[in-house]
């Protein structure tokens, strides 16, 4: 039940951030950043357990390792680019936070074109 503590957490801050924000703006933001990075730390076991298992399943199929921990890679900078623009968002910054997507997604791009590549490469195999 660790979503319920996070909601709550989440629901509590953002009732504290509505009361303080009129007198202490910069403090309600600073609130808001601190308890971000919380609940992502509080997640932090179940990303670590996430990848373990994609691990584990990745060796049982013979996947290739590099390929593996490029995927694991990608996934994780989805995640903190996501994080990033939210906080980015949350401090009204929209346009910074339109320009870390933008830059997640030109690095999942590159760091995918090996795996396009073998993919590739093993259709081709297959065509006579």
């Amino acid at each position: 039940m660790e979503i319920v503590q996070v909601v709550s957490l989440g629901l509590l801050v953002t009732f504290l951030i509505v009361l303080i924000k009129q007198q202490r703006p910069d403090f309600a933001m600073f609130l808001s950043i601190v308890v971000g990075v919380a609940i992502f730390l509080m997640m932090l076991g179940k990303i670590e357990a996430v990848f373990n298992v994609l691990t584990d399943l990745g060796s049982r199929a013979n996947v290739n390792m590099i390929y593996m921990g490029t995927v694991l890679k990608i996934i994780g900078i989805a995640y903190i680019a996501e994080f990033g623009a939210q906080v980015c968002r949350d401090a009204g910054e929209g346009v910074v936070a339109t320009k870390i997507e933008f830059a997640a997604k030109i690095v999942v791009m590159v760091m995918a074109i090996p795996i396009i590549l073998a993919i590739l490469e093993a259709l081709l195999k297959l065509i006579p």
